[in-house]
Parts: C-alpha cells; sequence; structure tokens
C-alpha cells in the first residue's frame, strides 16, 4: 500500500472502532526518542522517517506535526502523500492541542494507543476535548487501540536482542548501591513503590545494556521498586542464564514483559506511587487511579545525568579514542578533495563509510551512537539528513560537508559534529562558519556560579548570529549519557522552555552537554560546530562555587573555512588553545604524513 492507501485502511478501522480523530505519535512503550522498527507507525502511515513528529488522521485529513530540524526532510517526504504538513511554532500555525479544540465537538472520540503516549500529553489532550464534550479512547475489546498494527500486515516483529552486563569498572558504581540510593528518594517522597518506565533509566540503574533500539544500548523493560523487592518486567529470552542469577542476588526479580499492566492494577488502593508523567505511559498512568500517583521527575534521571568520577575518566578517554578516528577520518578527506577527481568521487555514503571503518579500528569500539549524517552542500541544509542509495551525492572541491557522527564505546558514548571545507570558499560560506563557531567557543569558555541552568548560556552560541540577525531552527545542546543514549535528559542549552519538560535543570559537576550551534541556507549549505563539553567545578570564592565546562571532544576545527578577521582576540585565544590541547591528546596516535598534517590543521592563527 501507498500512504494514501494506508490513510484509507485507517480511516475504515477507525470508521469501526467509532473514532473520529486517531493520533500517531513517534513514540515507543516507553517515551523514547528513537523506537526500534516495530514501533514505526507514524513512519509507515505518511512515509516521513524523522525521529520527531505526529501524525493526526480525521475522517477527511492528515497531518503531521514536526519541529524545525525536519521541515526541509518532511516537505519532501510528504509530497504526493496527502498528509499536510504543520511546522511547529511557525507563525500560523495551530498546535495539536489548539487543532483537535476547533476540530472535535461534543461526542467525537480522539483514539490513540495509550502505550505510545506519555502520560502527560495524553491528560493534556484528555482535557482540552472535555472543554468541547468530547473525549479520549485508548483501548477497545480489552486490548489496546493499536489502529496501525491493524492495517500492518508485515510490520517487523518486537526487537529481543541479547542483554549483557557493564561491568563496575566501567559503570563506577555497583547495581546494589544503586537501588539504595534510589529507595532512600523514595523515602524522601514518602513512597511505597515506584514505577520505571523509561528504558535507558533502568539500563544505567541495573547496569545491563543492550541493542533493543539501533545505537542505543538499551533493552525493552518496566521496573517496579518497592522497600522490599525489585520487579523488572523483560524479555525473559533476551538474559541468558548468569544475568538472571546476579540480579536475584541483588534482590531483582525477573518477570514478563506484558505483566506490567496487570501487575500495576494489583497495588493495593491508596499507596503512595512515584512515577514520572513526562515519561510513562498514558495507559500504565490511567490504570493507577485507584492509588496516589506522586508525579516527579525520576530519581534516576539526573543520577545518570550527573557522572561519578569513574564515568567521567572514561568519557573523556572515549573521547581520545574518537578525536583519533574522526581526526584521521579528517585527514583522508582532505587528502582526497585536494586531489579531487570526479571520476574517483568521494560521496556522502562512502564518507560515512570510511568513518565508521576507522571507528572500527579503535579499542572497545562497540556501535555508532546514531545514525551518521553525511551531508554535502545543499544537503547540509536539511538539519537531520543522513545519505541513502537514493538521496547519495558526490562531493565536488567546492563547499562543505557536514558529518554529524558519533560511537558507542565501553568508555562512553560520543557525539561530534564537523564541517569540512571541500576546497575553496566563497565570503559568505567562511563568514557563517566563523560566525558559528565563534558561537561555539563562547559557550565553552562559559565561567558562571552554580545554580545556573542552560537558559542562561544560550545567547552566548546563538549571539554570533544574532548579532547580524540570523538564527538556527534548534536547541544548541543536548545531555549525552554513558554507554547509553546520545540524547539524555536533563541538562540542555536552549533560551526557552520546551513544552511537556520539566523545568531546565541546574547544571552539575559530571553533566556531559553538546555545544552545537549551526546555520542551514536552503538549497545552499549547512553549517554545524559541535563538541561535548562536561560540567566541572572552578573556584570557590565569597560569592559561592564556580563551575566552567571542560572540552572533551578532540578533533581540529578546519582552519580553511575560518576568516580570522572576524575573531576577537579572545576567541583566536580560545580557538588556538583548544588546538594545542588537541595535538597534545592526539598526535600521539599518529605516525608520518598523518602526525604531519594534524600539526599543521591545529597551527595557532
Amino acid at each position: 500500500m501507498n500512504v494514501p492507501e494506508r490513510l484509507a485502511a485507517l480511516r475504515k478501522k477507525m470508521e469501526e472502532n467509532g473514532i473520529d480523530a486517531y493520533l500517531v505519535p513517534t513514540d515507543d512503550f516507553h517515551g523514547s526518542e528513537y523506537v526500534g522498527e516495530y514501533f514505526t507507525c507514524r513512519k509507515f502511515l505518511t512515509g516521513f522517517t524523522g525521529s520527531a513528529g505526529t501524525a493526526l488522521v480525521t475522517k477527511d485529513g492528515a497531518y503531521l506535526w514536526t519541529d524545525g530540524r525536519y521541515f526541509l526532510q518532511a516537505e519532501e517526504q510528504l509530497k504526493d502523500s496527502t498528509v499536510c504538513l504543520m511546522k511547529m511554532e511557525e507563525e500560523g500555525v495551530p498546535t495539536i492541542e489548539s487543532f483537535l479544540e476547533d476540530c472535535l465537538k461534543a461526542g467525537d472520540v480522539l483514539g490513540f494507543d495509550g502505550r505510545c503516549m506519555t502520560a502527560g500529553k495524553g491528560d493534556r489532550f484528555a482535557r482540552i476535548l472535555r472543554k468541547n464534550g468530547a473525549s479520549v479512547r485508548v483501548s477497545g475489546d480489552g486490548k489496546a487501540l493499536d489502529l496501525v498494527g491493524e492495517i500492518w500486515e508485515d510490520r517487523p516483529a518486537l526487537s529481543c536482542e541479547k542483554v549483557w552486563s557493564l561491568g563496575t569498572e566501567y559503570a563506577g558504581k555497583s547495581r546494589a548501591d544503586k537501588l539504595a540510593e534510589l529507595r532512600a528518594a523514595m523515602r524522601e517522597q514518602l513512597c511505597e513503590y515506584h514505577i520505571l518506565t523509561s528504558i535507558d533509566d533502568i539500563a544505567w540503574l541495573l547496569n545491563l545494556r543492550g541493542h533493543d533500539i539501533p545505537y542505543n544500548p538499551v533493552f525493552l523493560s518496566y521496573l517496579v521498586v518497592t522497600p522490599e523487592q525489585v520487579l523488572l518486567f523483560a524479555q525473559k529470552e533476551a538474559f541468558g542464564e548468569q544475568i538472571p542469577e546476579s540480579l536475584e542476588a541483588d534482590g531483582v526479580t525477573l518477570k514478563g514483559y506484558d505483566e506490567i499492566y496487570s501487575y500495576v492494577r494489583t497495588i493495593p488502593e491508596g499507596r503512595r506511587v512515584l512515577l514520572d508523567s513526562t515519561t510513562v505511559n498514558y495507559t500504565v498512568w490511567t490504570s493507577l487511579e485507584h492509588v496516589k500517583r506522586v508525579d516527579r521527575a525520576n530519581p534516576t534521571m539526573i543520577a545518570k545525568a550527573v557522572k561519578n568520577p569513574v564515568e567521567m575518566q572514561h568519557m573523556r578517554e572515549a573521547h581520545i579514542r574518537d578525536g583519533v578516528a574522526v581526526t584521521r577520518f579528517m585527514y583522508w578527506l582532505k587528502k582526497r578533495m585536494a586531489a579531487y577527481d570526479p571520476s574517483d568521487p568521494v560521496t556522502e555514503l562512502s564518507a560515512a563509510d570510511r568513518l565508521l571503518q576507522l571507528r572500527r579500528e579503535q579499542e572497545h569500539f562497540l556501535d555508532l551512537s546514531f545514525e551518521t549524517i553525511a551531508a554535502y552542500g545543499p544537503h547540509g541544509a536539511i538539519v537531520h539528513y543522513s545519505p541513502t542509495a537514493e538521496s547519495d551525492i558526490p562531493l565536488e572541491a567546492k563547499s562543505f560537508l557536514l558529518v554529524d557522527s558519533g560511537g558507542q564505546y565501553l568508555e562512553g558514548t560520543t557525539d561530534i559534529t564537523r564541517t569540512f571545507a571541500c576546497g575553496p570558499l566563497t565570503e559568505e560560506e567562511k563568514t557563517y562558519y566563523t560566525r558559528v563557531l565563534r558561537g561555539n567557543l563562547n559557550l565553552a569558555a562559559a565561567r558562571f556560579r552554580y545554580g545556573a541552568t542552560g537558559m542562561a548560556f544560550d545567547h552566548l552560541a546563538r549571539g554570533p548570529l544574532w548579532e547580524i540577525g540570523r538564527d538556527y531552527n534548534h536547541g544548541t545542546g543536548h545531555g549525552v549519557g554513558y554507554l547509553l543514549n546520545v540524547h539524555e535528559a536533563p541538562n540542555s542549552f536552549s533560551y526557552k522552555q520546551m513544552q511537556g519538560r520539566r523545568i531546565p535543570c541546574v547544571f552539575e559537576e559530571g553533566m556531559v552537554t553538546s555545544d552545537e550551534p549551526g546555520f542551514y541556507l536552503e538549497g545552499k549549505f549547512g553549517v554545524r560546530c559541535e563538541n561535548l563539553i562536561m560540567c566541572v567545578k572552578a573556584e570557590k570564592t565569597g560569592y559561592g562555587q564556580f563551575m566552567r565546562f571542560e572540552t572533551i571532544t578532540m578533533v581540529p576545527w578546519d582552519l580553511d573555512a575560518v576568516d580570522p578577521q572576524l575573531l576577537s582576540e579572545k576567541e583566536k585565544e580560545l580557538l588556538n588553545a583548544y588546538h594545542a590541547d588537541v595535538w597534545e591528546k592526539i598526535s600521539p596516535y599518529l605516525e608520518g604524513d598523518e602526525k604531519d598534517w594534524l600539526r599543521y590543521a591545529t597551527r595557532a592563527i
């Protein structure tokens, strides 16, 4: 079936179930940002492959809401689909909530699979619709209202990859100690139960890893913690014999994955249950109306984000390994483009393959941390473009190649973007590259009093663009996990509060965050400059504890793209100091021409 045929089939199911509008979010049962193939219902229904977006189908229309990272991609992929693109936060574009409020009237029903909708969003939809006398339905005939699943004949199976243990020499803290700290947090909230459904939190808490989501070393699971027991609801066949035994030794009992829904209904009436409405799914949430729901951020969220000293040191090591691979890639690319031969070109896909090959040569490399973005020229303006066999294009000896990539190592997770000059650049290209680089350098150099959140720093990265009335349509930075998700809450850099997210967190020592300003000119090029920075303590004075950022990504910036006249003396000092650090940490791993090239690539300006 093509997209219009799938929409017609869905509308037939809607009519059979008395549904007037049907929502299809991106989420899996755990609120994950990226999902396994089984959960790609929105992609199946609309043809849009981006990692963020929500589809809405009514009796006579179909709509897709997505954010600025994906506008260009969505416009291309939704052609001839009959699905209308709704550009989030653009002038004149209604939110999903306001659209539903106008669209659904008394007696109308909004349907969705409650397992794939967070409790916070589901409650918000229900409240809005009640104003008009409309309602929400998430199940029928005793089962989830998975209408897309009913029309998806060749739907992939639910992932069930092998689960493995991460030793304390890498995790830095034992499972027993983490559980003890979690129970202490439960006591502070006077809660007898804690329900945890975010799978990166569960993987971190239990010092386990898996591979049920591409690039994210996590496994499908739910967790319930009480003062006396820990119940892990997961696919038992994904565990060997030794892991269940080690879990039992720490008081963790393995249960069937789907048993969570019957279990939560057995929690005694009136008990205090700690859970997070921004991550737990709507079906679990509404199954707990008989208890006292204490809606707070999962205690594991902050504990996971604040890397312990062992994790901090390992993250530095991971970025040196990764830095060697990406620096060697930069040398290879520069050499190939200097000897540009149109009969034997480098393409976007071959560049991504070469980078993967170099990462695989690094000790303890496990996988990529996300699908590599290798975008040449106009493709660079598509913020989350990844090349395919159909879209792959050759590089020419001009313009930019934007490469956003990362790796998973036993020592941690990396995420780096470099924008490479493939040949001579125009004045416009150099100007925007230099302004974006200035933003990166200025943010990384921030010093601040303890207690500040990421909203305090975003202007440092955007300032060089704001000076000339320009901007970029994405956040400046996100938290990064330790051998976990490359996008990790709660730390971030953004000048505005995002809907559905909790109040921005205070930056703590050990938090790792991306620093990635950018600029994108549709039809021309894209520039993004990204390093990971770690929050560490600076001096303590009579005014309090001060903090700073330590840059842990170690790869040269492309000086061929820099206009030194646009840099202040302070910015030149920051750039030169960073390059001196790259030389010191990376050069011992290079030899011959590669090492000679690195000396030149990190020269002072």
